[in-house]
């Protein structure tokens, strides 16, 4: 009886902890419902258009909460006016996110009670018309700010050396303001991006841990050092190593004189042998007839050549060798090429045979070739390899892939079936593959992979998909990749070789290593819409962060891209997750962040839990279109400014 008593006692205690929690978390949720309205009370009136009857703030435009409280507010290009009074940020406690991006009227100093929102991670401030010294709170008790942007605004005095307290700090963005001294003292070693252009009245060195930004960051002030001109009387440090001729010998000087001479030479006999290897190896056109003559004169040798991968054929090489063997072996196999539709028959095989070609390269099902036919025609052609299907099934199965017709699909034009060789003909993407474009040349002259051009990519590449998702039930890709995103002269995406799951066998797939393939999918022949939209989160996740998720052991401990993805997110580090391309982007953050939280959705581990694709595709197009509302907002804020800055005064 006393254990009952006990056991009574002890549960009523938990329940009553349990409700004091409960009305804790409603009393901090109402706490931040009233700050939310007292902000808009004073510096929005009614152009933010939350509804004040609603119990829960969570649903209201710009809010996102997280365990009952108000973790992100974005409120970008509201038109926003005034100045922000105390008393609001004090109940905002939860707060990690704050944007008010250009809210052009914003004036005054920051309140300095934002200090204590003491969990900010992402601070978004820039096109406002804030004043003042830099609040001193940021550096002193906001420390776990990664990112802070108050580019744009008024204030003034010096650049706070206290930033230099901030070790998680990645982003410091201060340009266009009225910022004057020196930078000298910073020390900021794990900075990405720093900017503090068109402060005129910045001046003195550039400090050593800042001599990695671009120039372009100090353009517009008094500064020196590198990387802009060195300072008065500054020794370039490349030249400091040099060592003084003066303090060689003449012994000395004759043998680095001899030296550089026998070492040159042997470099021009060492680049004289790599270049004739590379002559009779390096893939190049050539006139495929030509080498399909020589093919059936010795089909195997040429066949052999064509496995190698040598990059000295056409797509069309292998089949004048092999029609021949199969006519003499009673063969079967047809040997034109079979088009699709109604499309204009405007080559056939023996024009194909002609053409000039070069290897684009080696996929998941083949061998693709860029064939440039004698009219100028120019066609991609893919040599399929696998391939065990009887000729009745291949048909049926290939016709259904050419009967796909989408404006974000690769059409399929034609294809050829013999015993020893299949061949498809595509239309050819000039632009290449999203895979190439992303993790292809990062020197100079690469055009970067803006968010505009990003998120169109990844629009283009959903809207594909959900078409392909519509034709039925079992219908689905099979093997989505970036290399498998192909982009047209205008950049815009064709996604390529759906359908080809089906016709090869298991030794041809890609293993699951690859980054791409749902947790779920043993028989890479059998794939479903789930696993497809699994797949096409890896490739969101790869456009926002810039990491082929081929690679897959991003960590010493091999986490994959989702999981990585997702462990960063919890740090409450999102910011760490964008390529450094796409931030230099900072008018879409919020928009990046919502794409993120998609790629996260898609990439579930359980496939009940993953959106279909055509959701997908209307969560983009959401995104997008409020990502450009957002830039044609603050482009009329501006304008609309600058006409009354220059309205006539009263005469």
């Amino acid at each position: 009886m006393a254990f009952s008593a006990a056991s009574c006692s002890s549960s009523a205690a938990l329940l009553l902890l349990l409700l004091l929690t409960a009305s804790s978390a409603a009393s901090d949720l109402a706490a931040d419902r009233s700050a939310l309205l007292a902000l808009r009370a004073a510096v929005a009136g009614r152009t933010v258009l939350w509804d004040a009857a609603s119990a829960s703030p969570c649903a209201w435009a710009g809010v996102t909460c997280e365990n009952d409280r108000v973790a992100v507010l974005r409120l970008p290009g509201d038109s926003l006016t005034g100045q922000i009074p105390l008393g609001i940020f004090p109940n905002l406690t939860a707060l990690r996110t704050l944007s008010l991006r250009f809210n052009t009227r914003l004036t005054g100093p920051l309140p300095s009670d934002l200090g204590q929102c003491v969990a900010l991670r992402n601070v978004y401030l820039q096109g406002n018309a804030f004043s003042g010294e830099i609040p001193a709170f940021f550096h002193d008790r906001l420390n776990d700010l990664v990112r802070l942007n108050l580019a744009g605004n008024r204030f003034t005095g010096e650049v706070p050396v206290g930033f230099n307290k901030l070790v998680r700090l990645r982003t410091l963005y201060l340009q266009d303001n009225l910022l004057s001294g020196t930078i000298s003292a910073l020390d900021l070693p794990n900075i990405d991006q720093f900017n503090v252009s068109n402060n005129q009245l910045l001046n003195g060195s550039i400090p050593r841990s800042l001599r990695k930004i671009d120039k372009s960051s100090f353009a517009g002030t008094s500064l020196c050092g590198r990387p802009l001109n060195l300072c008065p009387g500054e020794v370039d440090e490349a030249d400091s190593v040099i060592p003084s001729k003066k303090k060689l010998s003449a012994g000395a000087i004759a043998g680095i004189v001899i030296g550089s001479v026998v070492a040159l030479i042997i470099l021009l006999l060492l680049l004289l042998l790599i270049f004739r290897r590379n002559s009779s190896q390096k893939t190049r056109s050539v006139d495929v007839a030509a080498v399909a003559k020589e093919a059936e004169l010795e089909p195997q040798a040429d066949k052999s050549a064509l496995e190698a991968g040598n990059g000295v054929a056409a797509a069309a090489v292998a089949p004048a060798a092999y029609n021949k063997a199969a006519a003499v072996n009673g063969g079967v196999g047809s040997k034109k090429l079979v088009f699709f539709g109604a499309v204009p028959k405007a080559f056939d095989l023996e024009d194909l045979l002609k053409a000039s070609a070069e290897v684009l390269g080696k996929g998941t099902f083949g061998t693709a070739y860029k064939a440039v036919l004698d009219a100028g025609i120019t066609m991609a052609v893919k040599r399929l390899r696998d391939v065990t299907l009887p000729e009745k099934e291949f048909r049926e199965k290939i016709e259904a892939v050419g009967a796909v017709d989408h404006e974000n699909l690769v059409p399929l034009r034609a294809y050829y079936y013999n015993r020893d060789e299949k061949l498809l003909v595509y239309d050819y993407m000039p632009m290449g593959s999203l895979s190439a474009l992303l993790h292809g040349n990062r020197g100079a002259g690469r055009v970067p992979l803006n968010w505009e051009m990003r998120s169109g990519i990844a629009l283009g590449a959903a809207r594909g998909i959900a078409y392909l998702h519509s034709q039925g039930s079992s219908v689905s890709h099979g093997n989505i990749k970036s290399s498998n995103i192909l982009l047209d002269k205008s950049y815009e995406p064709r996604v390529s070789d759906f359908g080809l799951s089906q016709l090869s066998g298991p030794s041809s797939t890609p293993n699951r290593v690859d980054g791409y393939r749902a947790p779920e999918v043993t028989d890479p022949r059998k794939v479903s819409q789930k696993a497809d939209v699994y797949s096409f989160g890896v490739l969101l996740l790869e456009l926002l962060t810039g990491k082929a998720p081929t690679h897959a052991l991003l960590t010493e401990e091999g986490v994959d891209l989702p999981r990585w993805a997702q462990s960063v997110v919890r740090e409450e580090w999102t910011s760490e997750v964008f390529d450094f391309e796409l931030l230099r982007n900072q008018n879409a953050e919020e928009e990046m962040v919502q794409l993120l939280q998609l790629a996260i959705d898609c990439a579930a581990q359980y496939p009940d839990k993953r959106p279909p694709m055509s959701e997908v595709a209307r969560r983009i197009e959401e995104l997008r279109r409020s990502s450009l509302e957002d830039f044609q907002d603050s482009v009329s804020e501006t304008v609309r400014d600058v006409d009354i800055d220059n309205a006539p005064g009263p005469q």
